[in-house]
This record gives structure tokens, C-alpha cells and sequence, in this order.
């Protein structure tokens, strides 16, 4: 079979949405009940063999990387993984590495995992919102009990074993309020690793009046109400959950700078790793901050493709990798147009701002909001966005102007 030509990088659902907690902000919807409650049904091992050999005969290497997600993955089991392995090890071709990273809320990490994940190097992500106050304010059990010590002892056990980490916490409307208390307390914790993600749960759009419109925002796009005029505040329906987009601006510009003065050299914040990356004129390695996407996408438990992680539903549903090679499905037409349609629908306010190369829209996903020219189309999160780049531009210049001087003679 002809590789696939392009870098992608598949989120893998060996559990599909089944998970041990029960996030107030979950996006990630279930579409079918498991047959044994309590117990979850996972990827079966023919599927998790046909998935492995069809990623590493799509993806020519030398680095192939596999992502594991949920739900909460470990859900599926040390076993599951450690046969995931086996299976990489059995189609891996010559001089091509095999990597393997996992994103899960902590909870039940134990000695056991760890011992797994530092013999297998994998990589861990673990979903932490803050301290406990914050954490703890949507990221609840089953039983809405508090998670913040659980995921904590979760982490420092991987912190132990020396196993790399990456923390993500999720900016929503109650700590983007604490910025310095937010990014103090990763620090305190040993984070070396951070991304921040914005938390925007759209809602639907009230009926209007007799004669009232929507205005479509284009392919893969949400619809908003021709009624609103401007990007600004109030203006997009969203959840009281959803971080507010000049609040979120305003969290990243104080974490910026207080990075900027203590941690430059010792903590990588993904955001800013991504401002610099144009210092040096490197395509974005965020999906988000890419100027196309579809290169993320989503292979279920039951071995549905989807185009993307936001976008799980039967129109963005391409075909089976049982029935359909991956690399076919990575090539599809439709998974190209998904792709192409973030830059060609980008509003004329997005294509003449002057930090485009650093936004490029960001996520489909949140465009659903009015230009202040009356365009549909605008991301909700802009505002921010253009607040924290300008603020961290200076610096990027900076360094683009240090990388551009020729070097000096001893």
C-alpha cells in the first residue's frame, strides 16, 4: 500500500467515551451503552491489531506515535497495553522508533502502571485544573465527590518513577479568575509541562422572531444568530462554564509574564513554545494553530473514523478501519475538505490581523461568533487570542531578531 503522505497523529479510544469520573464539562458524549455495567467494553484485540498495523503502514517514521485517549483510557487495562505493544513491536519496520503517549484524569495510576509506563517510555498527560478549590469545582467522581487528591497522588507517583508528564488544565470561568494561583501551584507541584486549554460550550440559539435568520458559518462550522453584531463579550450564547475570551487573554498575558521573569528554561507552556515557533518561522505542531487541520483524527473502539476529536458525529463519520485501510481514510476527499475549510472560510477580519500567523483561526469549532464587520465566522476565543500574541509578540521579535544575527567570532 502507498504510505500516506502528510504527518497525522490519531487519537485512539480503546474505551471510546467510558470513564470513571464525571467531568461537569465532558464533551466527549457517549453513543452506546456497554452491555455489562460497570465493566467497560474495550477495543477488541483483532481491531487493536488491524489499528496498529494500519498506523504504521500509513506513517513511513522514522517516529511513529501513538496517542491513546478517552474517556479515560487506562480504563482498558495494563494488558490492553502491554498487547498494543506487542503488536507494535510485531509490524514496526526497520529503523522506525515506536512512541506511546496516554492522556488520562490520574485517578487510578498506581505502582503498577508505573512500572508499565517507565518500561514502555510512555509519555502522560494528566488533567489537572488547579488546586483543589479549582480542580475540584467541576472535575468530580461518579458519586460528585471531589478528584484533586486522587489525581494527585496519581501524578506524583509518575513523578517518582521519573516518568515525563504533561499537565493540561482546562481554563474555564472559575480559575481563569487566579491566574498566578493557577500557574504557582503547577510550579509548586514540579510541572515541567503545561497546556492550558480554553473551556467554550456553545449553546443553541434561542428561536427568534418571526422573520429572524441564522447566518451558516460555512463547512464544519457552527451557526450563529445574524442578530449579533460584534466578537465582544455577551454576544455568543455560551455555558456560565465557558472561560469568557478577554478573561482568557487576560489569564495568559499574567502567566506569560510571570514565566517570563521565573520559569523561562524550566517550564514549557505549550502556548508559548507554539508564539515562539514563528520566531523561527516552524509550521505549528497545535492542531488548533495550524493553518489547515484534519490531521488529528479519531479512530473509536469499534473502529469508526472520525475527522476529528470535536467533531464525533455521523457527518464528519467517514468509514470503518475494517472495512477501509487507515491511510485510505486519512486521504479521504471529505476528510481533505474538513481540512482545507479552516483557512479557505476564515473571515477577511482574520485573514488582515497581524497576528494570523499565530492564531490561524484557531479551532473550527469555535467559530460561531459575528466580525465586527458583520461576517460570520469569527472565533469566539479571539479576542483573547489576539490580546495574549500581541502581548507576547515583543518577545518573539526578540528572539527571531537573535536567531536572524550571524554568529560571532571568537
Amino acid at each position: 500500500m502507498r504510505p500516506f503522505s502528510g504527518e497525522f497523529q490519531v487519537f485512539a479510544k480503546p474505551v471510546g467515551a467510558q470513564c470513571n469520573l464525571d467531568c461537569a464539562y465532558c464533551y466527549y458524549v457517549e453513543r452506546n451503552t456497554p452491555p455489562h455495567p460497570g465493566r467497560p467494553e474495550v477495543m477488541p484485540d483483532e481491531l487493536l491489531e488491524r489499528y496498529i498495523r494500519q498506523h504504521l503502514e500509513a506513517d513511513p517514521g522514522p517516529v511513529v506515535i501513538f496517542s491513546w485517549h478517552g474517556g479515560e483510557p487506562t480504563l482498558a487495562g495494563i494488558d490492553f497495553y502491554q498487547r498494543a505493544i506487542e503488536f507494535q513491536e510485531k509490524y514496526r519496520k526497520p529503523g522506525v522508533t515506536v512512541m506511546n503517549g496516554i492522556q488520562t484524569n490520574g485517578t487510578l495510576i498506581n505502582k503498577e502502571w508505573c512500572e508499565f509506563f517507565k518500561k514502555e517510555s510512555f509519555f502522560v498527560g494528566i488533567s489537572m485544573d488547579g488546586p483543589p478549590p479549582l480542580h475540584d469545582r467541576f472535575r468530580l467522581s461518579k458519586g460528585r465527590k471531589p478528584t484533586h487528591g486522587r489525581v494527585l497522588r496519581g501524578y506524583r507517583l509518575l513523578q517518582e518513577w521519573g516518568i515525563p508528564t504533561e499537565i493540561l488544565c482546562v481554563v474555564n470561568a472559575a480559575n481563569v479568575k487566579f491566574p498566578l494561583e493557577v500557574y504557582g501551584y503547577f510550579r509548586e507541584t514540579g510541572a515541567r509541562n503545561l497546556t492550558f486549554l480554553p473551556l467554550v460550550e456553545r449553546m443553541p440559539e434561542p428561536p427568534g422572531p418571526p422573520g429572524h435568520s441564522s447566518v451558516p458559518d460555512g463547512p464544519g462550522l457552527a451557526r450563529v444568530s445574524s442578530r449579533s453584531v460584534t466578537a465582544g463579550p455577551g454576544v455568543a450564547r455560551v455555558s456560565s462554564r465557558s472561560v469568557p475570551a478577554r478573561d482568557f487573554g487576560r489569564f495568559l498575558c499574567t502567566v506569560f509574564d510571570e514565566w517570563l521573569e521565573k520559569d523561562i528554561g524550566k517550564i514549557k507552556v505549550q502556548i508559548f513554545e507554539e508564539a515562539a515557533r514563528t520566531a523561527f518561522h516552524q509550521d505549528h505542531t497545535l492542531c488548533i494553530f495550524k493553518k489547515r487541520c484534519g490531521a488529528v483524527p479519531v479512530v473509536e473502539r469499534n473502529g469508526d473514523f472520525f475527522s476529528c476529536d470535536h467533531f464525533t458525529d455521523q457527518d464528519h463519520m467517514l468509514g470503518n478501519i475494517r472495512e477501509h485501510h487507515l491511510g485510505e481514510l486519512l486521504g479521504h476527499p471529505q476528510q481533505s475538505v474538513f481540512g482545507e475549510s479552516k483557512e479557505t472560510t476564515l473571515p477577511r477580519w482574520c485573514r488582515e490581523c497581524g497576528v494570523l500567523g499565530m492564531c490561524n483561526g484557531e479551532c473550527p469549532k469555535n467559530r460561531f461568533v459575528i466580525a465586527p464587520d458583520g461576517e460570520p465566522g469569527l472565533n469566539y476565543l479571539c479576542e483573547g487570542y489576539k490580546m495574549f500574541f500581541s502581548h507576547c509578540r515583543p518577545f518573539v521579535d526578540a528572539v527571531a531578531g537573535q536567531f536572524s544575527q550571524p554568529p560571532v567570532s571568537p
